[in-house]
């Protein structure tokens, strides 16, 4: 079974939804425990990549602007069974009356050791794309259709407004200047390429569209604003990226584009029942790898296109992605991530017109489960180095 699209695309604030969502709502759930009436001191202790990415990544900023007053420790050394390990601990007047340990498992998902984890509504009965695709088939239904018979009763208004904040993100990323990512002190690209992109006489308009929509809602990310799950934040910049281009380029009336955010959202739904969606756990792949194979679902089912064709052009986006590392740089969500989503979102339009052209002649050898089977196995191989460690890969090679 795989999740409700509720549980799939969240909006909260960037630039991490293992590193900021995850530990706000942690943060949230441990004072839901203990009698909001009586003041506290919180001391928070970081381990894994939560420590190690936690500066770069404003978790201890979400922290503390939820707490209030708070102090945060980062525990580099002690070694945890999972990477985004966090301890909560509530003192009135130095004497600790509350202790708790907390795990952000991706996606914005949390989970409470030794307690009931919280758990995705599972609400679809498949186990695979092979199975969704031949349920929809063999009752010869829409897509919506089908998200009706199986999700929540107002799952196609909650999309619609997730269409909506989608959009929103973008545009704000379009206006907004300046600088980012703390110590890297990265300037803001997107309004200046969406000038030169309106400008633009040549071949290159397609690809600097998609690309400019892209930086802008990683640079909403990065500077910690609200942005949708797509799976995750970190790779918040692709599905929107394309979505936006087909609405404002081409068009593309706004039922479509639902059509679209509903076959991401199996597409991630999936992967993240049979894999993960996690960086600290799957690597980059997890992350950047995922949206990129539902973005290019997305775009085939908006353009009319059938199930060969979304399957074709999701598992070609996911394989050509399989191995790659989270090593940002510094911890920040900055580099390579911002320009991973733009060289991202362009991969996922290249792959649906590559599918467009390719199912007419022939059946994809590689199935979209058999690529998330081992995007899962290649994770489960990497080193946790290249986990949203900032220890390996440019993270190593480039010091900030």
């Amino acid at each position: 079974m795989f999740c409700s699209l509720k549980d799939l695309y969240r909006i909260g604030p960037g630039p991490s939804s293992s590193h900021t969502i995850g530990p706000y709502r942690i943060c949230l759930a441990f004072l839901n425990e203990i009698d909001k009436k009586t003041n506290y001191h919180f001391e928070v202790t970081l381990y894994g990549s939560l420590a190690l990415t936690g500066k770069g990544h404003l978790t201890d900023k979400i922290i503390k602007s939820t707490l209030k007053d708070c102090n945060v420790i980062f525990d580099y050394k002690t070694q945890v069974d999972f990477p985004n390990t966090m301890t909560l601990k509530a003192y009135v007047n130095e004497k600790l009356v509350k202790e708790e340990t907390y795990y952000s498992i991706g996606g914005g998902q949390i989970e409470k050791k030794g307690g009931e984890s919280e758990k995705d509504k599972l609400v679809y009965p498949f186990s695979s794309f092979k199975e969704v695709k031949e349920y929809i088939k063999n009752k010869n239904i829409s897509y919506i259709d089908f998200v009706k018979e199986f999700d929540d009763d107002d799952i196609i208004d909650y999309l619609k407004n997730i269409l909506l904040h989608v959009e929103k993100e973008v545009e704000e990323g379009l206006v907004t200047e300046g600088y980012i990512a703390g110590k890297l002190h990265i300037k803001r690209i997107a309004p200046t390429l969406y000038k030169e992109t309106i400008a633009c006489k040549d071949d290159d308009k397609r690809d600097l569209y998609i690309s400019t929509y892209a930086y802008a809602v990683s640079e909403v990310n990065t500077s910690g604003g609200e942005v949708v799950t797509a799976p995750t934040c970190g790779s918040a910049g692709v599905l929107p990226a394309v979505l936006y281009y087909l609405k404002k380029q081409l068009n593309v009336k706004e039922e479509d584009i639902i059509n679209g955010l509903i076959v991401s959202g199996i597409i991630g739904g999936l992967i993240k029942a049979n894999a993960t969606i996690s960086g600290a756990v799957g690597g980059c792949q997890a992350e950047i790898g995922s949206a990129t194979c539902m973005a290019a679902g997305a775009l085939c089912a908006c353009n009319h296109l059938g199930l060969d064709y979304i399957e074709y052009a999701s598992e070609m986006a996911l394989e050509h992605q399989l191995g790659l590392t989270c090593d940002p740089v510094g911890g920040y969500v900055a580099i390579p991530c911002i320009e991973r989503n733009s060289i991202s979102a362009i991969k996922a339009y290249n792959s649906y017109i590559f599918a467009k052209h390719l199912v007419p002649h022939r059946q994809n050898t590689i199935s979209l489960d058999e690529v998330i089977a081992v995007m899962k196995e290649t994770g489960k191989d990497l080193s946790s180095n290249y986990k949203e460690t900032a220890i390996g890969g440019l993270a190593k090679i480039h010091k900030v």
